[in-house]
């Protein structure tokens, strides 16, 4: 053999460039000879099943509700809570609450910071308070006696006024009354001004004794919502600040579900119409309505918020579940046939009824698909008109079927 095929390809290399080219060609010629010969034989039918029925199961076409849907993963969150902090600063003596615990709101005590130091502060404001009053009584006296001595001052320079115009005193008589005269009118507007003066200071006394009031009042402080305690972050003896929770409480008699769509579908998202299937826990919530759409899309993730609020919401769906949701973009009523029975024949879509026994082929339109079932538009197919469901993929047009069953 291998003297043989040195001996081909001697000879093969003695050829010419046009003798090799006409080899190659004579070659190429015989094989699609015997491809062509092969193709016929496989195409030329059984006679063992010339005339022989297939058998197909058919389906009426119906009408339905068919929905474009998107699904996504959201959270479940209070709709309402409150991070409570301290209103004043100070150390906090007491907390009244823990985890898990029911509060009602105006009525549950939560903690409370530094009491006895707020109640020496009202003591001391209040002494501070009477002390003003006491000034104020004081130069409200000093005025009363200063205004008794102006009287008489006033009486006895008119009365030597009179006695200096009939030459009756001398000059430095009359002079020297005079002078009392207007020293007294000086010491009553220095009483009158220190009578203000007191007024003032008693004000600023019973504002600041108010202000250590409030906080006294305020080193207990109670819940501002109802709902129940779902996290503690303060104890006893740390330092309370304003700003600084001591507790956090969720409103858990209303939820939101809250989830993010792809941007794509923002303009589908109306408040108020659009739907949205809740499954939680295991829980089926049943289609609830869109209530919120983020007014922005996130320029980096490209997605948008949407929320619905549950209002009594079942046991188990807390804050902090995983809500499985089915957001409704579309909705309308349409006929379906099942999803399998489309073929696609010749880049069409068909579908396949039986008619005198004998298989007729339909071109179609699909839409929406839902649950193995898919819109059928623009086409000539009726109501309750059988489709085949099963079988369709072994018939063409004018094919003898067997119908076997009828799927309802």
């Amino acid at each position: 053999m291998k003297f043989r095929w040195k001996t081909i390809a001697a000879k093969w290399k003695s050829l010419g460039n046009k003798q090799k080219y006409i080899a190659c060609l004579s070659a190429i010629i015989f094989i699609l000879i015997v491809g062509t010969l092969l193709k016929s034989c496989k195409d030329t039918p059984d006679k063992s099943l010339v005339g022989r029925r297939i058998p197909v199961v058919l389906t009426p076409a119906t009408l339905q509700i068919f929905e474009q849907r998107v699904v996504v993963q959201g959270n479940v969150e209070a709709k309402e809570f409150a991070m409570v902090s301290p209103r004043v600063q100070g150390v906090i003596e007491a907390v009244f609450v823990d985890e898990g615990d029911s509060v009602i709101a105006n009525e549950t005590k939560l903690f409370q910071t530094d009491a006895l130091k707020l109640k020496q502060t009202v003591e001391i404001q209040k002494n501070e308070l009477s002390v003003a009053q006491f000034a104020k009584r004081q130069s409200a006296a000093n005025l009363e006696k200063i205004e008794a001595d102006l009287h008489k001052t006033e009486l006895d320079y008119n009365r030597f006024k009179r006695l200096f115009e009939k030459q009756a005193v001398t000059a430095d008589a009359f002079e020297q009354q005079e002078s009392r005269y207007k020293q007294i009118l000086a010491f009553r507007k220095h009483a009158q001004a220190q009578v203000e003066l007191s007024a003032e200071k008693e004000h600023q006394a019973d504002a600041v004794l108010a202000i250590s009031g409030k906080d006294l009042a305020d080193a207990i402080v109670y819940a501002p919502i109802s709902g129940k305690i779902s996290r503690r972050l303060r104890e006893p003896g740390e330092t309370g600040q304003p700003g600084q929770p001591v507790v956090r409480i969720d409103d858990t008699s209303v939820v939101e579900v809250s989830a993010y769509l792809p941007a794509q579908y923002y303009s589908k998202i109306i408040p108020g119409q659009t739907g949205m299937n809740i499954e939680v826990s295991g829980i089926d919530i049943g289609q609830q309505i869109v209530s919120y759409k983020s007014p922005t899309i996130n320029p980096k993730l490209r997605t948008f918020e949407i929320k619905c609020i549950i209002k009594k919401p079942p046991q188990g769906m807390v804050p902090g579940a995983i809500a499985q949701i089915e957001v409704v973009l579309e909705s309308r009523k349409g006929l379906g046939v099942p999803a399998v029975a489309i073929q696609k024949r010749n880049a069409q879509s068909v579908i396949f009824v039986i008619k005198n026994d004998a298989a007729h082929m339909i071109s179609v339109k699909t839409g929406l698909e839902n649950d193995g079932w898919i819109e059928i538009i623009d086409s000539d197919l009726a109501e309750n008109i059988p489709v085949v469901s099963m079988g369709q993929s072994m018939i063409e047009e004018g094919t003898l079927v067997s119908v076997q069953k009828e799927q309802m």
